[in-house]
């Protein structure tokens, strides 16, 4: 069991947003009661052993979603973090992730992941509270892409996307990309396979 919990603790770690039990399970090829028992000895193991760590879970629609987040306790510190990411520019991953974005958003999480080669959850996070990106819902197949914001828009001194150096190009570019599979992060924060 515990080498099912160090995965789980990994994945949602990897993952960083909410997700299902059922994913979970699937990912890591478990029965869901195993994945729900060995979550809940994690978030004892979080509570006992006095971690700065803890899960939070939340059930809609009799599905349980499950996520890796800091104990409220701890705050000061993160939020002191986040203050100071704030004052300083953009770091070049973070110009890395908004050019993606830019230049081919609409674009999933998962996409951005694929074309950085790491995960981009905190990149995004931080972005998102700068007000540089904007997360959108695609009500079609009930997936979230990223896409800039006006802010971001006012801030480079432009007045619509396609004023951005070399747009079409790069736009043309990017429409023959087709990767082999292509995850999709859904409103549930689950990742679907084509």
């Amino acid at each position: 069991m515990t080498n099912i919990i160090a995965a789980i603790e990994a994945i949602l770690f990897a993952y960083g947003e909410p997700l299902e039990i059922k994913k979970i399970a699937k990912i890591s090829s478990q029965k869901e009661e195993v994945v729900k028992e060995a979550l809940e000895q994690l978030s004892q193991k979080y509570s006992e052993e006095g971690r700065g760590l803890r899960l939070i879970f939340q059930e809609a629609d009799k599905t349980i979603r499950v996520q890796l987040a800091t104990k409220a306790e701890f705050s000061k510190f993160f939020e002191e973090f986040i203050k100071e990411e704030f004052k300083e520019n953009l770091t070049p991953a973070t110009l890395e992730t908004v050019s993606l974005i830019a230049y081919l958003g609409p674009i999933s999480r998962a996409q951005i992941d694929y074309f950085r080669g790491v995960n981009s959850s905190f990149i995004l996070r931080n972005l998102l509270m700068r007000g540089l990106i904007e997360r959108v819902s695609e009500s079609a197949d009930r997936s979230y892409s990223y896409q800039i914001s006006f802010d971001l828009l006012k801030h480079l001194g432009i007045s619509k996307i396609e004023d951005l150096p070399d747009y079409l190009k790069y736009r043309e570019l990017s429409s023959n990309y087709q990767p082999l599979e292509t995850p999709i992060e859904t409103k549930e924060e689950t990742i679907k396979e084509n």
